[in-house]
């Protein structure tokens, strides 16, 4: 059998595709594939900020009340398997690697324009290993918009839309109205559809396309009870969390309190107000406006006053002026690295502007070795903690270096 290595390398490979908008590639690949999705039961997740919180707590929940859960996120921060999950686990080399042949061989001979992408390489991927994983329920994020992303292909037994923000507006359109019509292309009519609480733009939108589509909906408009505990920090998380519950319910499910309660705490979801280094170093992608504004806010929750050394990188076509503003409210010093991307901002770009002291750094372990002791200690006598943010690129490199790992090439 092919190597692990061998097996990744020329799926990697297939980033070199881009994006290229349309599902005619996915359905001859599913087709190719035997199409898997077929025997599928999806719940289905779109949106700009909080999909994977939102799906992370819909699995959780699943499978604290016994079920086989299929879970498939993107992008990976460390380990390309973190993007296919079974029952809680990444999926395993071997079955990996098996699923990676069967894709070359249900592409052998197609020509270079015929080619799926990446993401449609790695969506079909993940179909087929949830199926022959015996997966009886399965929580899908999309990728990038909704109507033409190839998650798009899975049948699925209710829907769930997170708040829209401007993102990849050069993909999806540059209004919130544009961008909601996209995202609400994962609509299917009959099939129920729950929605978070949007800006007024987006949510006339939806509405328009909710009753265009004939989809029965519910709108979330409040955040779950404190009374529940969350594996994961800040306010918005329990209007995710909500919005999990209000998609699990959408879909047939009704777990006991008990299997509530058990998977909302123990909940897992790397990157996202992430504590390290005995809650030091704190890292959070927060790769958009909305996402910076909501650290900000989960920060003063956590942090009252207390301001932090932010080590920042973001990529040049993410708004990396704006989102430093934002952030640069809870800062007292500003620590500007590169991101591990042909797309990342130059460091030196981001130097003018603001009132907080900014330095530049070479690269993520210069700054932590400059930001830490060896030992861990702050070399601020612990009183100032260190926030890493910007790009989940740049939270994949500081997991690996902090976890000794080699991180695998990613697409965000």
């Amino acid at each position: 059998m092919t190597s692990g290595k061998a097996s990744l390398d020329w799926l990697m490979a297939a980033q070199g595709r881009g994006i290229q908008p349309g599902l005619e590639r996915m359905e001859r690949l599913l087709a190719a594939l035997g199409n898997p999705e077929k025997n599928l039961r999806c719940l289905h997740v779109a949106g700009t900020n909080g999909k994977g919180s939102v799906c992370a707590f819909a699995e959780s929940i699943l499978r604290a009340a016994g079920h086989r859960t299929g879970l498939y996120t993107s992008p990976h921060l460390v380990e390309f398997s973190e993007r296919i999950q079974i029952a809680g686990v990444p999926v395993g080399e071997e079955e990996l690697v098996a699923g990676i042949a069967r894709l070359q061989m249900a592409t052998e001979g197609w020509s270079e324009e015929e080619m799926p992408t990446f993401f449609e390489l790695t969506t079909a991927l993940a179909f087929d290993l949830f199926v022959r994983m015996k997966c009886d329920i399965v929580v899908l994020e999309t990728g990038l918009g909704g109507r033409l992303d190839a998650s798009n292909m899975a049948p699925k037994i209710a829907c769930a839309i997170t708040p829209i923000a401007l993102d990849h507006t050069e993909w999806l359109g540059e209004t919130l109205t544009k961008i909601a019509r996209e995202k609400a292309g994962i609509l299917r009519s009959g099939i129920p559809v729950v929605i978070a609480m949007q800006e007024t733009e987006a949510e006339e939108a939806l509405a328009a396309a909710v009753q265009e589509i004939a989809a029965p909906c519910r709108w979330i408009t409040e955040p779950l009870s404190p009374h529940f505990k969350l594996g994961l920090k800040g306010l918005h998380q329990r209007a995710n969390a909500a919005l999990a519950l209000a998609l699990l319910q959408a879909g047939g499910f009704d777990p006991s309190e008990a299997q509530i309660r058990e998977g909302l705490a123990m909940v897992s979801w790397p990157g996202r107000f992430q504590s390290l280094r005995e809650g030091r170093l704190i890292v959070d992608g927060a790769h958009n406006l909305h996402a910076a504004a909501q650290l900000v806010m989960t920060w003063r929750e956590e942090f009252g006053g207390q301001r932090c050394r932010l080590i920042f990188g973001a990529l040049e076509d993410k708004n990396p002026e704006a989102l430093l503003m934002e952030l640069e409210e809870i800062a007292e010093e500003i620590f500007l690295i590169p991101v591990a991307s042909a797309r990342s901002a130059d460091p030196v770009s981001l130097m003018l502007g603001g009132s907080i002291p900014r330095r530049i750094f070479s690269s993520l372990k210069e700054v932590l070795d400059e930001s830490f002791l060896p030992s861990g200690e702050s070399l601020s006598a612990q009183s100032i903690p260190v926030l890493l943010a910007g790009s989940l690129f740049l939270v994949g490199e500081a997991l690996s270096l902090e976890s000794g790992a080699v991180a695998v090439t990613r697409v965000q």
